[in-house]
């Protein structure tokens, strides 16, 4: 017996043994090679599942204000802004607004659960009237068909005003949850 690539063959058996051993050798890696490109396209597509379904996952709605609006540390000028959950494990209740095209961060917001007793079909944002000199401000924001949302945490002192002054709620209508949805607000609505 002589042992060829880790075979043991019968000597005097020739080239018959040799050749089914390159033959069996060579269906195994195809067959690994088969198995190993099917669990590649398998893992492939349950990464990119989730990306398909991003823009639930993320609440990502695009506002539109006609008017400057507050929110915690900044205020924002009348335009277009995308609000996006970010699913951060260690963050669960953080609100990121970016500019239109997403191209810059104005703020992280850390918000606390809020709730509501029926949900809409449409985005609903409820501001605190502060005054004529001074720019309404985010008070909660409801992603479409959800009845838990964002409340916006301010510091203490802000806080106690938010809580004293008048709050309305806009509903911000698009025909998809992840079209501009333009918030008309005005002074002293």
């Amino acid at each position: 017996m002589v042992c060829i690539n880790g075979f043991w063959q019968r000597e005097g058996a020739g080239n018959k043994a040799s050749k089914s051993t390159v033959v069996h050798d060579e269906e195994e890696l195809m067959n690994t090679k088969r198995k190993l490109t099917i669990f590649a396209t398998m893992l492939a597509f349950l990464i990119m599942l989730p990306v398909a379904r991003a823009s639930e996952e993320d609440q990502a709605t695009k506002l539109t204000f006609d008017t400057a609006v507050q929110i915690p540390g900044r205020v924002l000028p009348a335009g277009t802004y995308w609000f996006i959950t970010p699913k951060i494990n260690s963050a669960p209740y953080v609100v990121q607004i970016f500019n239109a095209d997403r191209s810059t961060l104005y703020a992280t917001i850390l918000t606390i659960n809020a709730q509501r007793l029926k949900p809409t079909d449409n985005t609903a944002i409820t501001f605190a009237e502060r005054g004529s000199m001074q720019p309404e401000t985010i008070v909660t924001w409801f992603y479409p068909g959800e009845d838990f949302g964002h409340e916006f945490v301010y510091p203490k002192s802000e806080e106690q005003e938010l809580a004293q002054v008048k709050h309305h709620t806009v509903i911000a209508a698009a025909r998809d949850k992840h079209q501009a949805q333009t918030v008309a607000v005005a002074a002293g609505d």
